[in-house]
């Protein structure tokens, strides 16, 4: 497999993660929405609930992929590990900086969230980073399986202070696991607005999904093995993520797929999807050679950080900055171009999904101006 034929695979992969992102993080109103468009209530899982971890795990497979290539032309371990630390602290920063938007009133700075998707992505990419630079295959499933386990015994057979007296008998309540405890020990006032209680992305919960991460490193060196054979490769992806989705599946009924508190069969689960996945559009792309749908993907997967900022910050705007008098009540932009545009001739699911899918629309013809004049945002 060509070097460029590979990226141009984890460019799709990465391309349909930051768009489903946009599509399912934008909706028309939060009132009507499809169901497979929505985050499971609490355990279990939907389409949307692949979204983040597909990210970590691809952001581990071109972890592996860029720092070999550094490796290959000359560049020393310490100046690896100052790369990994700079691109994971400047992504904290970055999340934080949206978090913070727009600045004013002061509250927003001095009760910023902690917790987020960004800090989360830069703290994992982080860690993982470091973790897998010098290690073996065998030490970096030793390492997964510490995580893993670890994380499960933590949550299911500690006590949870000021709760229950077995973590496993709080798991179906948000705000009474051994997570929501960390996370309002360590970060009250600076938490999900919408809970309060607990973070999506608390720091417990980052520990396995750091593990989403070292299981993308894996396949990475997998993919890198060049002296094999595509199919081989793919095949063996294909297999293994099968595997894994089974063993996650099967996890399930000791410690429940759960998105938020990112639980361990949930990262086995969603890692496995996503190598089949990757296996999926790398064999159509490269073996079968079908490569008239990838354009679109690729202008998105090459600047997933102008995406995923430039669409986050413009969505704080109209959803409840930007607001303009109808009938004499101040009233959101987003709302007012909802209502007008699409609720006024569609069924609300199919208007709010129009709504989402225009604004993908958008800032698809956004990135597609920057990647004609080769401007590609790298952290």
């Amino acid at each position: 497999m060509k070097q460029s034929e590979r990226l141009v695979s984890l460019d799709v992969f990465r391309g349909l993660t930051v768009a489903g992102m946009l599509l399912v993080n934008n909706p028309g109103s939060w009132g009507a929405i499809y169901p497979p468009l929505e985050h499971a209530s609490w355990n279990g899982w939907t389409p949307t609930d692949l979204i983040f971890p597909f990210f970590l795990f691809i952001v581990g497979v071109t972890t592996h992929l860029s720092l070999a290539a550094r490796r290959a032309r000359g560049d020393s371990d310490a100046a690896l590990r100052r790369q990994v630390i700079r691109r994971g602290v400047l992504i904290v920063l970055i999340g934080w900086g949206m978090s913070a938007f727009p600045y004013y009133p002061l509250e927003r700075i001095t009760e910023i969230r902690i917790p987020g998707v960004l800090p989360r992505i830069g703290v994992v990419y982080l860690i993982a980073g470091l973790l897998t630079l010098r290690a073996s295959v065998k030490q970096v499933v030793g390492m997964l399986v510490v995580l893993l386990y670890g994380y499960w015994f933590a949550m299911t057979l500690l006590p949870v202070p000021g709760g229950c007296s077995l973590g496993a008998l709080c798991l179906d309540d948000p705000s009474r696991t051994l997570a929501a405890w960390l996370d309002r020990t360590l970060l009250d006032g600076h938490l999900w607005k919408s809970s309060k209680t607990w973070d999506p992305e608390g720091p417990l919960s980052t520990l396995p999904a750091i593990g989403t991460a070292m299981l993308g490193v894996l396949c990475g060196r997998w993919i890198a093995q060049k002296e094999r054979p595509l199919l081989e490769r793919l095949t063996a992806m294909f297999a293994v993520g099968a595997l894994l989705m089974m063993a996650g599946l099967m996890w399930n009924w000791a410690f429940p797929i759960n998105k938020g508190i990112w639980t361990s069969s949930y990262v086995v689960f969603t890692a496995g999807m996503a190598a089949v996945s990757i296996a999926t559009i790398t064999w159509i792309i490269d073996v079968q050679g079908v490569t008239w749908w990838t354009r679109p993907l690729v202008i998105y997967g090459v600047n997933p950080i102008v995406a995923f900022v430039g669409s986050g910050l413009m969505a704080r705007i109209i959803y409840s900055l930007w607001k303009v008098e109808v009938d004499g009540k101040p009233i959101a932009v987003q709302a007012v171009v909802y209502k007008s545009v699409f609720l006024s001739w569609l069924e609300p699911r199919n208007a709010s999904l129009a709504f989402a899918l225009c604004f993908v629309l958008f800032w698809y013809a956004i990135l597609a101006v920057l990647y004609r004049r080769n401007l590609i945002l790298k952290v």
